[in-house]
């Protein structure tokens, strides 16, 4: 039986998960779960970067605890875009920032004003939005910021832990291509794009596939956890490119969403699609295991949810997300038609008030009730999925079924109905800890313990139990959706 550890990092949460594969089954033990909260400052928002080290080396203590030499193997996942920026001596330059800060507004705008849209879009192959590493870097540029000066070494948020786990500099595949400043045609940074936006080029570092091992853990990491026997290796870093990984499908043509905060929807495709058709969808080409790309587009997800509930508590009223739900579920249908991914709804904050706003801007009736707020959420997240799989159909030519769903967004069942009923499609969801599955699996495969990806995705389907949702109720969803398109302008 091997064991690996997959420290898996996500916008509201971190944790480290044992899996023990045996006889083409994977058991998964949690070791170790923290929040992972962001902290503002008077310069802006930003992650609490020492504070998930020490989580990190807290469930490497537990885990090696627990499983001692029989832990072959680490891997660390996170969410995509963020960085930190190291001095010549290799030290971090301050805190990294948050992708929702405010210091990118304005910066696609004046990206544009240097190099146009399009040319941006056929150097990288990147969705456009403003919490992108490229229009974070620039805002560094046109702040002329001392740090940007002084830096020698851009690394992403998992490629700062790996470095720090391993001392190894370098950019994971699936990650890099987050930033908008890889070009996935050339497999390698878009110089042309850096120098025109007068970024320096000699920060960044060499890109390695996923699946890199990375080597030994550094002393200062090893006499801190009390083992030297394990060895770093780089999954697909980026958390949804571990997740895809783990989607047990039984066919090529899926689609899959990766469901959390975010909802990342699309296909898994073995070239980039950058042209006139994906520039004006917005989609994005992602890096995946294999030297695959990820066809896709990020929606809102749960955030809008999980902005709500914070709201509400902060209001003293603590709510579970079950309970939420349930109101949802009893709640009127379609009283309004919303898009998750508005502006509007971006930032930190009263979330309540922003969809209420947003609603009668557009004419509608506005929400009154817990549950009618969370069922328009829900109800626009999964209208939204229905106008990304018919775009993204068209874009690649053919059909993509079923629609299977990963991650911790499948605990809400009324969303993966939503989603059948939405799109017509039948949904199989689960499993829930995609992300630290695909993450352990990626080791598993780097260190030769599985021998190709589609034995990575039996071994899922024979671990773990998925549902199956099948669409129904699909005449208001129809005329939903007719109101839906109306609104966005398509």
């Amino acid at each position: 039986m091997s064991h690996y550890l997959a420290l898996d990092l996500g916008a509201e949460s971190g944790r480290a998960i044992v899996g023990a594969l045996a006889n083409g089954k994977l058991a998964l033990a949690e070791s170790h779960r923290f929040v992972n909260t962001p902290v503002r400052l008077p310069d802006g928002l930003h992650w609490d970067v020492l504070r998930l080290w020490h989580e990190i080396k807290t469930g490497l203590v537990l885990a090696t605890k627990q499983h001692g030499t029989d832990l072959a193997s680490v891997g660390v996942d996170t969410w995509g875009v963020d960085y930190g920026l190291l001095d010549e001596q290799g030290a971090l330059i301050g805190n990294p920032f948050h992708y929702r800060d405010s210091r990118t507004d304005g910066m696609v705008e004046a990206a544009f004003a240097k190099m146009p849209r399009e040319h941006i879009f056929d150097c990288t192959g990147i969705q456009f939005m403003q919490l992108n590493t490229l229009y974070q870097l620039l805002s560094l540029v046109e702040a002329h910021a001392p740090a940007l000066a002084h830096a020698q070494t851009f690394l992403t948020m998992p490629d700062l832990f790996n470095y720090w786990l391993t001392g190894q500099v370098a950019s994971e595949f699936s990650i890099a291509t987050t930033t908008q400043c890889y070009n996935p045609r050339t497999r390698a940074w878009a110089d042309a794009l850096l120098a025109t936006l007068n970024i320096p080029r000699r920060i960044f570092p060499r890109v390695i596939p996923s699946g890199t091992v990375l080597g030994s853990l550094l002393p200062s990491v090893t006499d801190e956890i009390g083992a030297n026997h394990l060895v770093g290796i780089a999954p697909a870093c980026h958390d949804t490119g571990s997740a895809v990984a783990a989607v047990p499908a039984q066919n090529d043509n899926f689609a899959w969403i990766s469901s959390g905060t975010w909802s990342i929807m699309g296909a898994e495709l073995r070239e980039p699609v950058i042209n006139a058709v994906s520039l004006k969808n917005n989609f994005t080409n992602e890096g995946g295991v294999g030297g695959t790309f990820r066809f896709s587009k990020n929606i809102a997800g749960l955030w809008l949810v999980q902005e709500c509930r914070r709201t509400w508590a902060r209001q003293g009223n603590d709510l579970s997300y079950a309970e939420l739900t349930q109101m949802a579920a009893q709640a009127e249908p379609f009283c309004a038609v919303i898009d998750v991914d508005a502006d509007d709804f971006l930032k930190p904050g009263d979330m309540p008030a922003r969809i209420r706003v947003y609603c009668e801007r557009t004419g509608q009736r506005a929400p009154e009730t817990r549950g009618e707020i969370v069922r328009c959420a829900l109800e626009g997240l999964a209208l939204k999925y229905r106008w990304v799989l018919e775009h993204l159909e068209a874009m690649i030519g053919h059909p993509l079924e079923p629609l299977h769903i990963v991650g911790g967004g499948t605990q809400n069942r009324l969303l993966s109905q939503f989603a059948a009923d939405a799109t017509g499609r039948r949904v199989i969801t689960g499993p829930i800890e995609a992300t630290a599955i695909g993450n352990i699996l990626g080791q598993a495969l780097a260190l030769g313990h599985i021998e190709s990806i589609q034995a990575a995705r039996a071994i899922v389907a024979h671990s773990f139990e998925m549902q199956t949702f099948e669409p129904a109720q699909s005449a208001g969803w129809d005329r939903a959706y007719t109101r839906f398109n109306q609104l966005i302008g398509t």
